[in-house]
């Protein structure tokens, strides 16, 4: 599947520098606020002042080698905290509450299917990825159909006014696919791309480096393509995530990134695009210990510093706020002359 995706241009960067440094304010004093205004308007244009119809897209996937003694908990907790995204009472709930956010959660392949609810998708590519220490993750041909699940998926709630979507993800074992593909995609050393993902002890963890480590080896030549890479190495959600990412940049549509593995999700979709980079906000640097270089390797300025490690899009929910507050500023502010001073 192609997807066609041209830099933003909704208007120039020094026409932009200029309205942010002409406010009432002394040039930069909102630092990261700045930046985010900036790209807001790159991406939106400088005619657009609001976030319209914003949506949470929820990806939830289970993983073959979530079996294999790489978390502190169960693969079934995935279909529980989909229970719970659903009920409504779960972080990532409350926070979508507080920010006027819309959710959508997508069963990209759970062990096993949900009751309908109005607020899930099903783009089932089946009950869990293979364990990709011994085998492919996916084939070719699932990681297409992801791609074109949420390409239909963006494509409707672009058409429906919206111009934001921010990514969660849920999906036992998937920092270990994660870790892997950062690993795969950025050459970095196993100890930066591997972490406590929720928790784990040190014998987790030597078995996760272990299993990532087997993945690399078994599919180098896999490796050198990136969506063969994500084929091997990934999961249904994260391969659900990048091509909504791919979708949503090819409609000009602000994307908020959310922690490690949907900021994974971002970094493929820059490889396979690049020009995607120009519609990515990232919304903090988590506490999972590859997220900070993965940010680096993206040249990305996260909003929030927290420490958050849970996922769900639970810091996008809360940098939402921030971006509203950025275009608020940007187009509702007195300038220095209306106030007749000069800085």
């Amino acid at each position: 599947m192609t997807f066609h995706i041209s830099p933003p241009d909704g208007a120039s960067d020094a026409s932009i520098q200029a309205h942010i440094d002409s406010r009432l304010k002394p040039p930069g004093s909102l630092g990261t606020l700045e930046t985010t205004a900036a790209s807001l308007v790159r991406i939106l244009g400088p005619s657009r002042t609001t976030i319209d119809a914003p949506v949470m897209l929820l990806f939830a996937g289970d993983h073959g080698v979530a079996a294999e003694g790489v978390s502190i908990v169960d693969p079934s907790t995935t279909q529980l905290m989909v229970h719970h995204f659903l009920e409504g009472n779960a972080a990532i709930n409350v926070f979508c509450r507080q920010a006027d956010l819309a959710l959508r959660v997508i069963d990209c392949g759970t062990l096993t299917a949900h009751d309908p609810h109005p607020q899930l998708v099903s783009h089932r590519l089946g009950e869990m990825t293979a364990p990709f220490h011994r085998e492919p993750a996916m084939t070719l041909e699932q990681l297409e159909t992801a791609f074109a699940n949420s390409r239909r998926l963006v494509d409707e709630l672009h058409a429906d006014g919206c111009n934001l979507i921010a990514l969660g993800e849920m999906g036992i074992g998937n920092t270990t696919s994660a870790s892997a593909l950062m690993a795969a995609l950025t050459h970095l050393p196993f100890d930066v791309c591997i972490g406590a993902g929720s928790g784990v002890t040190s014998t987790i963890m030597k078995r996760k480096q272990d299993i990532v480590q087997l993945g690399l080896q078994r599919h180098s030549q896999a490796l050198k393509d990136t969506r063969s890479a994500l084929a091997a190495l990934g999961g249904f959600e994260i391969a659900s995530m990048v091509g909504a990412i791919l979708a949503a940049a090819e409609k000009s549509m602000v994307i908020l990134v959310d922690g490690f593995i949907t900021t994974v999700a971002a970094l493929c979709a820059c490889r396979i695009e690049p020009a995607v980079r120009g519609y990515l906000i990232f919304s903090h640097c988590g506490d999972e210990r590859g997220h900070k270089p993965l940010l680096n390797q993206l040249e990305a300025e996260p909003l929030l510093h927290m420490g958050l490690r849970l996922g769900e899009g639970s810091g996008a929910a809360l940098a939402l706020p921030l971006l509203r507050s950025a275009l608020a500023f940007y187009h509702e502010m007195a300038s220095l002359d209306d106030a007749g001073l000069t800085l």
